[in-house]
């Protein structure tokens, strides 16, 4: 099995539109997805039925997306597809500007090398850093979301996320339901074995959803593997 069409980055056709036919890859991903949504639901509901615990998470929460997002070569090469097929040109204009400015953020950091593309220190003192796929507080790509977005859920006050990214923070960390990641462990798993079955290294093909995001569509801001 060819894991990542036509290069080794998984850039493949530019073709944009809802005629840019699905991969095998991409069909495999989803498949995974949908077994991770079910497990996920499962866990949730025995959650409710035997402990009482009730997710606190729901649609305009989005303080997790504060987070650093990780993902493998395969969810990478599956989110960018989406992309490139449901997402208009503006709106990929867009997601480019987001991107371009998470990742200068990200490059202004203690302890990161400065951006040679960057004429001038930008201050981003009134800069909140998110993800890029997140507008109005929801996810452009939600059927695509990896992994560690569809298992995460809390049964705290979802501001506790927020403080979560807050270093100097005191408040309690966020009550993770653990046991749902755990009962969506087994696909998540299938992934990795379809990807080291392509002879790559897993963990290596783990980075921040915005730096594969960048690599998959080609952006002249991408940093190199």
């Amino acid at each position: 099995m060819i894991l990542i069409e036509n290069s080794p980055l998984g850039m493949g056709s530019e073709e944009f539109g809802a005629d840019r036919p699905m991969t095998p890859q991409e069909n495999f991903v989803n498949g995974v997805y949908s077994s991770v949504d079910k497990a996920t639901a499962c866990g949730m509901d025995r959650l409710r039925r035997e402990e009482g615990i009730i997710p606190s998470c729901k649609l305009g929460c989005c303080h997790c997306c504060r987070y650093h997002i990780v993902m493998n070569i395969a969810e990478a090469h599956t989110l960018a597809q989406y992309v490139k097929r449901e997402l208009s040109a503006e709106q990929i204009d867009d997601l480019r500007m987001r991107t371009q400015q998470w990742h200068e953020w990200d490059l202004s950091r203690p302890g990161r090398h400065p951006s040679t593309n960057i004429a001038e220190p930008t201050d981003f003192s009134s800069y909140d850093p998110c993800c890029p796929l997140l507008v109005d507080g929801a996810c452009i790509a939600y059927p695509v979301r990896p992994v560690v977005c569809r298992t995460h859920f809390v049964s705290s006050d979802p501001l506790s996320c927020r403080a979560a990214n807050d270093l100097e923070s005191t408040a309690d960390a966020p009550a993770v339901l653990a046991s749902v990641v755990t009962a969506a462990r087994p696909f998540s798993r299938a992934m990795r074995d379809r990807i080291e079955d392509a002879g790559l290294d897993f963990s290596r093909s783990i980075m921040l959803l915005p730096h594969w995001l960048a690599i998959e569509m080609s952006w002249e801001f991408a940093i190199a593997r």
